[in-house]
C-alpha cells in the first residue's frame, strides 16, 4: 500500500537522518566546531582551502550531464512513450557546471546550465536538514547511488556526503516539493502520486575533499521531476506519469597554474571514477526494452609523460542496479554487479585547452563469460591538473555507441593523485 503525504506548492528542505557523523566539505572539522574552516590556524591559500575552506569559493565541474524525458501509464506493455534523450560532456574551459561552497553558513549551491544536454537547475542547499544519508527512515531519493554499499568485489566508498532539496519524506510533512498527494518513495522505490500531483527533488553528492585527494574531488547529481495525471485513450481512463530525469558526474577542484605543470618526467595518478549511463541496444528488436539510468563506480589510472605530453587513461569498475520507474517492465541488458573497463589517450595542451584532451579507444562490459563491447562512435576525455604542483589530476569523459538503433551513452568523471 502506498503512503501519500500532502505536498505544498513550494520547495522546502528534506528532513535528514543522522547516523554517519557530521558532514563537512573536507575530511575533518576543527575540534569544537560544526563546520570546516573555523580554526584560527586555517590556511587561506586556494589549495589548502579546497579541503579546509575559510572563504566562499566556486569551482567549475568537468564531466557530463544527461537528460531523459518520457511518459508511462498503467498499460505497462506500452512501455515508455514520447521519449527524448540528450547528453553533453563539458571541457575544462567550457563548463556548464558550477559548485559553490560558503563555509560561513556551510551552504552548497549547485548550478547546472547545460544548453547542449538541456540539463539545468540552480539549487541552494541552505537548510542543515538537507544533509542526508542512507540507512534511516529518510534516505536520498530514487536513483541516488549508495556508494558505501556496492556489489561484491567493489570497494565501498564511505567518504561520500549526500544533500537533497525537495522530494519529501513519507513520515513527515516537512521538506516536500510539488503539489497534491505524493508518496516520494525512497532510494530504490520511485515516487508515486495521486492524479493532479507532482514531485520534484534534487540530490547532490560528493567525495569529501581531503579524504582521498586534497585538491580535486568528484561529485554527482540526480534531478527527478514527475507529474501524475489521468488521461483518456479512447474510452479508457489511464493513469499516466510524466518523467523528467537528469543525471550527472563531474570532477572539480583547485587547478594547477600552467607554469607549475611539469614539462619533463612522468607520473602515474590513481584514484576514483563515477559515471552514469543509458545502455539500450534493443531499439531494432521485435521486443524492445526500456531506457533507464545506471551508475558506474570504480577506479581510474592516469599515466602522464610530461615531456612528450602523452596521457593514457584507464577506468575499471562495477555497474550498479538499473533505476526502473513504476510502469517499466524490468529488462536488464547490463545487470548490476557486471564489470566494465575502458582505455583512452590524450594530449596535454595547457595553452589551448587548459589541460589535456583525447578519446577512448575501447570500452566494454563483462557479465560472467559474456562480454559486451561498446562500438565507440564518439568519445571525449577532458582533464586537468590540480594542486600547487600538479600533485593530482581529474576530469570528465563521454563514450557514445555507434550501432544503429541503439542508445548507448556513458558520461563520467575521474580523479587521481600521484
Amino acid at each position: 500500500m502506498r503512503n501519500y503525504v500532502i505536498l505544498a506548492g513550494t520547495a522546502a528542505a528534506l528532513s535528514a537522518c543522522g547516523g554517519a557523523g557530521p558532514e563537512t566539505i573536507g575530511s575533518t572539522a576543527p575540534a569544537g566546531t560544526v563546520g570546516p574552516g573555523s580554526g584560527t590556524n586555517a590556511a587561506t591559500d586556494i589549495y589548502a582551502q579546497f579541503a579546509n575552506p575559510v572563504d566562499a569559493k566556486s569551482y567549475k565541474g568537468v564531466g557530463g550531464t544527461q537528460r531523459l524525458t518520457y511518459t508511462t501509464d498503467n498499460r505497462v506493455t506500452q512501455g515508455q512513450q514520447g521519449l527524448t534523450y540528450s547528453a553533453n560532456a563539458s571541457t575544462v574551459r567550457d563548463s556548464a557546471i558550477d559548485i559553490a561552497y560558503d563555509p560561513r553558513d556551510a551552504i552548497f549551491t549547485l548550478t547546472i546550465a547545460d544548453a547542449k544536454s538541456g540539463a539545468g537547475t540552480t539549487v541552494r542547499f541552505q537548510d542543515p536538514a538537507q544533509r542526508t544519508n542512507f540507512g534511516g527512515t529518510t534516505e536520498p531519493q530514487w536513483g541516488t547511488p549508495n556508494l558505501a554499499q556496492l556489489p561484491a568485489g567493489a570497494a565501498a566508498n564511505r567518504n561520500v556526503n549526500y544533500l537533497q532539496s525537495g522530494g519529501g519524506n513519507p513520515t513527515s510533512l516537512y521538506g516536500q516539493s510539488g503539489t497534491g498527494f505524493v508518496d516520494p518513495g525512497n532510494s530504490t522505490t520511485p515516487p508515486d502520486g495521486m492524479p493532479g500531483s507532482s514531485y520534484t527533488a534534487y540530490s547532490f553528492f560528493y567525495e569529501k575533499p581531503g579524504s582521498t585527494t586534497k585538491y580535486v574531488s568528484f561529485a554527482g547529481y540526480v534531478a527527478n521531476t514527475v507529474s501524475f495525471a489521468n488521461v483518456m485513450a479512447g474510452t479508457e481512463t489511464l493513469t499516466q506519469d510524466s518523467w523528467t530525469l537528469e543525471r550527472g558526474a563531474f570532477a572539480y577542484g583547485a587547478l594547477t597554474n600552467n607554469s607549475a605543470v611539469p614539462t619533463s618526467g612522468s607520473a602515474s595518478y590513481t584514484g576514483s571514477m563515477l559515471g552514469t549511463m543509458v545502455f539500450n541496444p534493443t531499439l531494432d528488436d521485435s521486443v524492445k526494452k526500456s531506457t533507464y539510468f545506471q551508475w558506474l563506480t570504480g577506479t581510474s589510472t592516469l599515466s602522464v609523460n610530461f615531456a612528450s605530453k602523452q596521457v593514457g587513461l584507464a577506468v575499471d569498475g562495477f555497474v550498479l542496479d538499473p533505476q526502473y520507474d513504476r510502469y517499466t517492465t524490468p529488462s536488464i541488458t547490463v545487470p548490476g554487479g557486471a564489470t566494465f573497463s575502458g582505455s583512452g589517450s590524450a594530449l596535454i595542451d595547457l595553452v589551448g585547452k587548459g589541460g589535456f584532451t583525447g578519446t577512448f579507444q575501447s570500452f566494454a562490459f563483462k557479465n560472467g563469460a559474456t562480454t559486451l563491447p561498446v562500438a565507440v562512435a564518439g568519445s571525449s576525455i577532458d582533464g586537468a591538473f590540480y594542486g600547487p604542483a600538479a600533485e593530482e589530476a581529474g576530469g570528465g569523459f563521454r563514450v557514445v555507441g555507434g550501432v544503429p538503433d541503439q542508445r548507448v551513452d556513458i558520461v563520467g568523471a575521474f580523479t587521481g593523485k600521484k
